[in-house]
């Protein structure tokens, strides 16, 4: 049954952090609409949430749980050693580098918990299994590539320009991107096994592919694209930009066709073909 004190009390640990509840879901790995029913009292908070809620608040669970009890914990010093956003946080930027480095289904618990220097415990109690850590890393990547865009073309000159930068973003040039791209694979091949993960990975493509319809859309009232049907038109790129990354991850450096180079004079040919205006 849902406890009003415990949402009154995750209330109070929100307001104390001075964000927004958005903001607040993203610092812990929660799905922000998993957050706002669990306050708003149709959801109940699991002992993991709590305890990444707890975390993240600096406040001990029993607090949020309004009595001594709380889920059986790792060892005090965890949380008195956290590293710099949080355990939670910690253990999703791990869990994804090792998913880039290995492949999600060849990542133990341990070597999560080694990455960490800390207990298998500590993990669990975080994110009890091993569906939580996908989900959360899934998450985790979603975020950081909406930040990522958002940045990238906060001071694009014109529409032209801004679509220019998304598709510059999206090449595989540097370890860094290369690395992004790994993950997003190694998570393309378990969302096709998972619905979870397939809702998710739905949902990212929604929002990616109308972040780039906005764009077009933009463009064509300025007229720096010419007429088409912006939906259509972003998923076609997007579509492109996939295969194409796809490629160039899985061939060797110096196979003609498809280095990094050659996937951005495609995507700019493509966009001057189809959409910059004559």
């Amino acid at each position: 049954m849902h406890d009003p004190e415990v949402a009154d009390r995750v209330r109070k640990v929100i307001a104390d952090a001075g964000v927004t509840q958005r903001e607040f879901a993203r610092r812990i790995v929660m799905d922000p609409s998993k957050l706002s029913r669990s306050l708003g009292g149709t959801r109940r908070f699991t002992a993991a949430e709590l305890a990444r809620i707890a975390d993240e608040g600096g406040v001990d669970v029993g607090r949020l749980l309004g009595s001594a009890r709380a889920p059986e914990a790792p060892q005090r010093r965890e949380r008195a050693a956290a590293p710099e956003g949080g355990r939670p946080l910690q253990i999703v930027r791990e869990t994804v580098r090792l998913i880039a480095e290995r492949g999600f289904h060849a990542v133990r618990v341990q070597d999560i918990a080694a990455a960490c220097d800390t207990s298998t415990a500590a993990i669990h109690y975080h994110f009890p299994g091993r569906d939580d850590l996908l989900e959360a890393a899934v998450r985790w990547c979603m975020d950081e590539d909406t930040a990522r865009r958002a940045a990238r073309v906060a001071d694009a000159a014109d529409t032209a320009d801004e679509l220019r930068q998304l598709i510059e973003l999206q090449i595989p040039r540097t370890p860094q991107q290369r690395w992004q791209w790994s993950v997003w694979l190694d998570l393309w091949a378990e969302a096709a096994r998972s619905t979870a993960m397939g809702r998710l990975h739905a949902d990212y493509y929604r929002q990616w592919r109308s972040t780039v319809a906005d764009v077009i859309r933009r463009g064509i009232a300025e007229g720096v694209f010419r007429p088409a049907d912006p939906a259509a038109a972003a998923l076609r790129l997007t579509a492109l930009i996939d295969g194409l990354a796809t490629q160039v991850l899985a061939s060797a450096p110096e196979a003609p066709g498809t280095s990094p180079d050659d996937m951005h004079e495609a995507l700019v040919a493509y966009v001057d073909a189809t959409l910059t205006a004559r």
